[in-house]
């Protein structure tokens, strides 16, 4: 069966709507879009055969261009398909991204990291210049996510390694000097360890007993309603940096945690992982992260 003038027909009555409900344009881009590429599944022969079969595409892109004009090429009819394919195995269609954002989304072969990234995108408001900065930095990859999206905690949008960019990076870098090189470019670690974090201050002088200490950086994360505790080594993980980390958590939980308040959570910034002294700390409200320095 010929399913040219089909899609030709949907086609056409998209553009028309786009320009009578400028409003609404991308709602129609994505359900014509979809619609399109359910008629080239068909027009192929179904699922399996239309992932290999370019040839019908070739033939309706050609007559497509000379009838409507350029944005049917090749590559957007293949895009369109692919686009159908992945909806089909019933996952919710947000028109809260547009045609162009799913056409970044479109070549991850992982359904896990093309729903995360249409889920951080619908609930973060990403412009597509952001998506693209995303995952180009593999941060679906650098979280480890292992959850149901329903069902997000701190601990699963901790990005491992957390990147941090600087004009400028100094050969030897000292717990002072990360400190500062976090301080230059406070926003964008704060968009490295994920989502709803926010900053308080750094160098947070408590006291414990007789003794000062100092928190490295003290932050908030407004989703979960907790602080945050930070704390910066330039070495390998040891099991006495999580002892100081702990403490420090439970002084914020003592003194600054209010009753509506969640518990306090501590991230330890290193620069080496160490996963056999990992596996002994068991202390759910404590990660452990490394960074990598990255020059803008």
């Amino acid at each position: 069966m010929n399913y040219y003038n089909e899609i030709k027909e949907t086609l056409i009555k998209n553009e028309v709507y786009k320009k009578a409900k400028d409003y609404y344009k991308n709602k129609s881009d994505l359900n014509n879009y979809y619609e399109v590429g359910r008629l080239l599944v068909k027009a192929q022969g179904g699922e399996e055969r239309a992932k290999y079969g370019n040839k019908l595409i070739k033939e309706y892109s050609e007559k497509l261009t000379k009838e409507l004009g350029k944005g049917y090429n090749i590559t957007n009819l293949k895009n369109m398909r692919q686009f159908c394919l992945r909806f089909k195995k019933g996952r919710s269609l947000s028109d809260q991204l547009s045609w162009t954002h799913y056409r970044y989304l479109l070549p991850l072969k992982n359904d896990a990291a093309f729903d995360y990234y249409v889920y951080i995108v619908s609930t973060q408001n990403l412009s597509v210049s952001e998506l693209r900065e995303r995952i180009k930095s593999k941060e679906y990859e650098r979280i480890g996510y292992k959850e149901e999206l329903s069902e997000l905690k701190v601990n699963t949008l901790i990005k491992d390694p957390i990147v941090i960019k600087s004009k400028n990076i100094p050969e030897k870098i000292t717990e002072y000097v990360l400190h500062n090189l976090i301080l230059e470019n406070m926003s964008n670690f704060l968009n490295e360890l994920g989502e709803g974090f926010a900053y308080i201050n750094d160098e947070v002088k408590i006291k414990i007993g007789s003794n000062y200490n100092r928190i490295d950086f003290l932050l908030f994360n407004y989703i979960y309603n907790c602080f945050v505790v930070i704390e910066l080594k330039v070495t390998e993980f040891k099991a006495e940096y999580a002892g100081q980390t702990m403490k420090y958590m439970n002084y914020v939980d003592k003194h600054l945690k209010k009753p509506y308040h969640d518990k306090t959570v501590g991230i330890i910034v290193c620069k080496k992982n160490n996963k056999y002294v990992l596996e002994y700390i068991g202390f759910d409200k404590l990660f452990v992260s490394t960074y990598e320095l990255h020059l803008k």
